[in-house]
C-alpha cells in the first residue's frame, strides 16, 4: 500500500471520528438546538459530492471515510428533526 493511501486512510479516520462525539452527545441529551439545520444539510450535500468524487477517482479512502461520515450526518439530521 502506498504511503499516500495510508495518509488518506488516517485522514479519513480522524475526520470521521470527529463526528462521533457530537452524535453521541445529541443521542444522550436528546438535544440538537446547538446544531444548525442548514449546516447539516449543506455538509451532507458536500459529503455526498465527496463520495461521488471518490468513485470517480477510484479512491477507496475517500469513499470509505465520506460514506461513514455521511451516515453520521444523516443520524444527526434525524436527531435534529426528531428533537426539534
Amino acid at each position: 500500500m502506498d504511503t499516500i493511501v495510508i495518509v488518506g486512510y488516517i485522514a479519513g479516520i480522524l475526520t470521521t471520528t470527529a463526528f462521533v462525539p457530537q452524535v453521541v452527545r445529541a443521542w444522550k441529551l436528546k438535544e440538537t438546538r446547538d446544531l444548525s439545520l442548514a449546516m447539516l444539510i449543506l455538509l451532507a450535500a458536500g459529503i455526498l459530492l465527496w463520495i461521488c468524487y471518490g468513485f470517480w477517482m477510484e479512491s477507496l479512502p475517500v469513499i470509505a471515510a465520506n460514506g461513514i461520515t455521511f451516515i453520521l450526518i444523516l443520524v444527526l439530521l434525524g436527531l435534529k428533526i426528531r428533537y426539534k
